[in-house]
């Protein structure tokens, strides 16, 4: 078994995998990956389960030293990666061995980036996952001078092939999303808004929410507390529009007027601060 140790912590860089389940009647949120798809690839690339755990940042990634040898893989936000100042192609298999320095720039484009491990970072299981959760896991981020364990790994084949480095959110302008429990609710001005303006990624943005920047006007009446999801889209009383994600809280108050799709999910996560979208009410679901 060898350890990761944390150089440099980034910014709220944490464990994720898939996700928390079948704990949401308890009032624990999923979690996991921000970007599901980047996460996959990454374990995809290096043969690993679906669901194997991995290091996730925003912008600013950590600084990492493994003091065995074993095989990586960088995927998610572009940037530039360095092996003891070697650079490092992201999106393939890395060969790292005893005491090797994983360095990593600043995000270039997106915001969330990946470093997967060869059989997953061994992290505490809680509730049948490794995902950070403050109110739930020991630790909610990674913090300089953190150790990770992982299984060695000593044999490596090289590869010869790579994947692009363009990601599929890069320049993405519209999220498919579905109608809500309340989007019946809605007049046909609010409609026309809905689906006809564009929105804006606000700075109140995190892994439990993302608020956009535009009022749509509401006068729909108060409802009971119900159950949310990831991607649901709440209408709040102010006409604020709030995006719910991975760390979301299990039921809220508001109409819950679009849910979007999964793929829509991984690509509003990865939409930096006043970039600007439109919603496209998914094919099976036009009026």
């Amino acid at each position: 078994m060898g350890k990761v140790k944390i150089i440099a912590s980034g910014l709220f860089s944490t464990i994720q995998d898939e996700g928390r389940f079948g704990f949401a009647e308890y009032g624990v949120p999923f979690s996991g990956a921000m970007d599901q798809n980047s996460y996959y690839l990454s374990n995809a690339l290096l043969g690993n389960h679906q669901n194997d755990a991995c290091i996730e940042w925003v912008f600013q990634p950590p600084v990492l030293q493994f003091d065995e040898p074993t095989i990586i893989c960088v995927t998610g936000a572009a940037t530039d990666c360095f092996l003891n100042s070697e650079k490092v192609l992201m999106n393939r298999q890395i060969r790292v061995n005893a005491m090797d320095v994983l360095t990593i720039k600043f995000c270039k484009n997106s915001k969330y980036g990946y470093v997967g491990i060869k059989h997953g970072f061994q992290s505490e299981i809680v509730l049948n996952s490794r995902s950070f959760f403050k109110e739930v896991t020991p630790k909610d981020v990674l913090k300089k001078d953190d150790e990770i364990n992982y299984t060695t790994v000593n044999i490596f084949t090289e590869q010869f092939s790579t994947v692009s480095s363009h990601s599929p959110f890069q320049g993405t302008k519209k999220l498919v999303v579905y109608k809500g429990p309340e989007f019946d609710q809605l007049d046909h001005k609010q409609r026309d808004l809905l689906f006809n303006s564009y929105f804006t990624i606000s700075g109140a943005s995190n892994r439990m929410a993302i608020q956009l920047e535009e009022v749509l006007p509401n006068s729909l009446p108060s409802m009971l507390t119900s159950p949310v999801l990831p991607g649901t889209v709440q209408l709040t009383p102010s006409g604020k529009l709030i995006v719910l994600m991975r760390d979301c809280q299990t039921t809220g108050g508001y109409p819950r007027i679009l849910q979007l799709s999964k793929e829509s999910i991984n690509t509003i996560a990865q939409k930096r601060v006043q970039e600007k979208f439109q919603f496209r009410l998914s094919d099976d679901f036009e009026e």
